[in-house]
């Protein structure tokens, strides 16, 4: 999908605030409400806005550990793959998963409730599982830079 400047300050404008009506978009993006109705619904069908979410503050919401884990499997192959991808679903403290290139494995993104509740999941759970091999964890002391979405030009 080729996209104009239109399309793109639209999706500034919603990566900012995706609960934004067409009327208040239109005014950002200088185009009548129903323009701007036609063109996020284009953008939603060709699967550039994959969707809409509300941030939530999960330091609030009792989630005050972040830690990132550095997995290595103890051996490889499609069925461990899919065995290991499967504990990553099962578990909702796994924020993000990464399959990588370097040093390890997989990088897991975490958010425990405080040390005890991480080590809990690290030690009966993360551990135990019979294709990890090594796990390597940093907690998170402090978020210099948390973006999400693209960087649009």
């Amino acid at each position: 999908m080729e996209l104009d400047s239109f399309d793109i300050a639209l999706l500034a404008a919603l990566q900012r605030d995706g609960s934004m009506t067409n009327a208040a978009l239109a005014e950002i993006v200088n185009l009548s409400p129903s323009q701007c109705s036609r063109r996020r619904a284009a953008l939603e069908q060709a699967g550039v806005i994959e969707g809409y979410v509300a941030r939530l503050s999960a330091t609030r919401l009792g989630h005050g550990l972040r830690a990132i884990i550095r997995v290595n499997l103890s051996s490889h192959g499609q069925t461990k793959e899919d065995d290991f991808a499967r504990f990553v679903t099962a578990h909702p403290q796994i924020r993000s998963a990464f399959s990588v290139s370097g040093d390890a494995d997989y990088v897991l993104d975490i958010r425990a409730r405080d040390l005890d509740a991480f080590a809990d999941f690290v030690h009966r759970h993360l551990l135990p599982h019979p294709q990890v091999a090594q796990v390597r964890s940093e907690i998170v002391l402090k978020t210099l830079k948390d973006e999400r979405g693209v960087a649009l030009p």
